[in-house]
């Protein structure tokens, strides 16, 4: 056996690009040549193995088992090594065609000897080689044959449907169109439309601005523009309407390379519906709304009502229903007479619909009273907020005919799905609670359950000692303290500063309390301004004082980051203090970033640029999304304590940890374990790679003095 043997084995791979007609010249030219019994030779599909060749000596069944349970028993180890079986006579020889498949030859009395079967495997490498191309060339060809029996159905179509159609390049420039179009376009064939613009059209020339400028707003964009209903004006001067659809053509790297326009005329079509629409809502009006002040009735009311809470039910949120009763009407009616008493309800509703939200209704049941729901409510100090905006818009006097009338209100107030299930129910407890609020000496709201009237009392009294305190500057800022960390030191290397306020009665008020409510009512910005004077003009003076207190991190929200002055008034305070950007670091927590990720990435490289670090707080809890995780400017993740309390006991709560400190180290940023509170949590951080900690382990917040100790 030499070379010359197989490179006509070669030269039978080569000989033609049909699977089939390579294979039976190919196979029984390398058994001929090799001087062997038979060939078979399997491609391995998925879980399954198809038979591409066999030569006609195996001819038993037992014989093709054995070798596909043998081929099988390689794929399944993932051996790629020769075997060599011999059973009787016969050697087995089972070539791996790399992941393609098995070659397998047998051969009779004598074994192929060691030479010849490295060349049989360069052999092999040819052979997988030629398969691959006759495969490929087959599938080349069928698609050929495909794409011409497609071009020709896709012309058929285009030219059948009755749209207009047509397509442009990047420059609007047209490439093609049906025969409808090219009618309109006054193109006697598509070649004559071929390399034009509309301006070289039948067009107007203000047509033909419009057309481009949206086919650019489309492929600028990348957003297809669909069922757009648009007019323009024939020969003839009418006006005809015409539904429109623009498409960007994109190629294979999700460029857009040109666009794709329908359109047909649905003049006709829309000026019956114009017709119909115009009856229809004079009459839907009519019967769904109040004659006196316009306002939804009673019928409108309650469809739009239980349509919110079928909504609320799903998306577990809650609706609030206020029942409104205007305070001695009927001494106004007496006194005034009811021409009067019409103008005052028709002010007052003005007022109620100018005080709630958009999505929410104010509807007027009869004489004077007025029903409103609230929609979508989250908590129950968005209903207190609407409330009070009712109750104080009141408080302005109406003037009605030359005469000044100061009105006033009871409100009832309930709560869906903790009061009632359904509308009629909520409006029926709704005024019961309304009547409360008169016995209660009326010009006052009352809840229909006596918790949620004291629940919200109360968060208008914290509303208002949060107002004062923040005036009075009645806050303190502590600092708990952050360490370096490994088995046997611990390096103090910074410190985050906390916001503390103490009541009247000299107790702190959680920050889990108050922040919210600040962050709700806008009260953040002032407050927010206050710990930043604060936190810099006390650590600058450290500094100043020869002492190294390491960089102070400063919690922030994105209310108080989209604020238009906060940059401005940051980078003032810098200079103000004598503060410098490298002893600060800003935290902002993971929900707070993913609530406008986009804005949060601009808002965040602000702050980076000016050489200030960036941590996400309370990391985990926010379901971030990877993807913008590793677009936004960070340097520290903060592990949320929650996951560290109860490790290392819980595997679930280590097994994330440890998940974070892996993508934190291959995303090259700083980890700070939050809340470490024992030996063994520390130990065990430590020991999975986490070497910056705070928590109580090593000493609670501090005051501006007490935190000197480690200083």
């Amino acid at each position: 056996m030499n070379y010359l043997l197989f490179h006509d084995i070669y030269m039978s791979m080569g000989n033609t690009f049909k699977l089939d007609e390579m294979l039976n010249e190919c196979i029984p030219n390398i058994v001929n040549k090799l001087n062997c019994f038979s060939s078979v030779l399997y491609k391995k599909n998925a879980d399954n193995y198809e038979l591409l060749y066999v030569t006609e000596n195996i001819v038993e069944t037992r014989e093709y088992e054995h070798i596909l349970n043998k081929v099988k028993e390689q794929f399944k180890e993932k051996s790629s090594v020769l075997i060599i079986e011999k059973i009787g006579d016969i050697y087995y020889y089972f070539f791996e065609l790399d992941e393609f498949g098995y070659l397998v030859l047998t051969k009779c009395n004598d074994p192929l000897e060691a030479n010849i079967l490295d060349l049989i495997k360069h052999m092999n490498l040819k052979l997988l080689h030629a398969i691959k191309s006759c495969e490929k060339h087959g599938l080349v060809q069928k698609l050929e044959n495909e794409l011409q029996i497609n071009t020709n159905l896709i012309n058929t179509i285009i030219n059948t449907v009755p749209l207009r159609i047509f397509w442009k390049n990047r420059s609007s420039i047209y490439l093609g169109a049906n025969k409808l179009f090219l009618k309109d376009a006054k193109c006697n064939s598509v070649d004559t439309l071929i390399g034009k613009s509309d301006h070289q059209l039948s067009w107007s020339t203000d047509d033909a601005n419009y057309y481009s400028n949206e086919d650019q707003k489309v492929m600028n964009s990348g957003i297809a523009k669909l069922d757009h209903e648009e007019f323009y004006t024939d020969e003839k001067g009418n006006k005809r309407w015409v539904t429109t659809s623009l498409v960007p053509l994109k190629n294979l790297n999700g460029e857009v390379t040109g666009i794709l326009g329908t359109y047909y005329d649905i003049t006709q079509k829309k000026e019956n519906e114009d017709k119909l629409k115009f009856h229809r809502d004079a009459l839907e009006y009519q019967a769904t709304h109040d004659a006196l002040t316009q306002l939804p009735n009673r019928l409108l009311f309650i469809d739009r009502l239980e349509h919110s809470l079928y909504l609320a039910q799903g998306k577990n949120t809650k609706v609030a229903v206020l029942f409104v009763d205007i305070d001695n009407f009927k001494n106004i009616n007496d006194s005034f007479g009811h021409t009067f008493g019409d103008s005052v309800i028709k002010e007052v509703g003005e007022r109620i619909k100018d005080s709630i939200r958009i999505i929410d209704t104010v509807a007027r049941f009869g004489g004077d009273e007025f029903v409103i729901f609230l929609d979508n409510i989250s908590e129950i100090m968005i209903v207190t907020e609407i409330l009070g905006k009712i109750i104080k818009t009141l408080q302005v006097p109406l003037i009605i005919h030359n005469h000044t009338l100061y009105v006033t209100v009871s409100i009832g107030v309930t709560i869906y799905p903790h009061d009632a299930k359904n509308a009629h129910d909520l409006i029926i407890n709704a005024d019961m609670a309304m009547y409360k609020a008169k016995g209660m000496g009326r010009n006052n709201y009352q809840f229909y359950t006596e918790d949620m009237t004291q629940k919200s009392l109360a968060r208008m009294k914290l509303e208002s000692s949060l107002h004062k305190a923040i005036k009075n500057k009645d806050f303190l800022l502590y600092y708990q303290p952050k360490f370096k960390v490994d088995t046997q030191t611990a390096e103090f290397i910074g410190m985050e500063a906390l916001i503390r306020w103490k009541d009247e009665n000299n107790q702190f008020i959680s920050p889990d309390v108050f922040i919210p409510l600040a962050e709700e009512t806008g009260l953040i910005i002032p407050l927010g301004k206050w710990i930043m004077k604060e936190g810099m003009e006390q650590i600058a003076l450290w500094y100043k004082r020869g002492l190294n207190p390491g960089r102070l991190a400063l919690n922030f929200s994105m209310l108080q980051l989209q604020n238009n002055d906060f940059i401005s008034y940051f980078q003032s305070l810098l200079l103000e203090t004598g503060c410098k950007h490298e002893w600060l670091e800003i935290e902002i927590t993971e929900s707070q970033m993913m609530k406008n990720p986009d804005k949060t990435i601009v808002l965040l490289n602000l702050f980076h640029t000016l050489g200030i670090k960036i941590a996400i707080d309370d990391f985990g809890t926010g379901y971030s999304s990877l993807s913008y995780l590793k677009r936004l400017p960070l340097d520290i993740i903060k592990i949320d304590k929650s996951f560290i309390k109860n490790i290392p006991s819980d595997e679930e709560d280590l097994a994330i940890v440890k998940g974070i400190l892996a993508l934190s180290k291959s995303l090259n940023l700083t980890v700070i374990a939050e809340g470490v509170e024992t030996i063994a949590q520390k130990e065990v951080l430590v020991e999975h790679g986490c070497h910056f900690i705070q928590g109580y382990y090593y000493d609670k917040a501090l005051s501006a003095k007490d935190i000197e100790k480690y200083l």
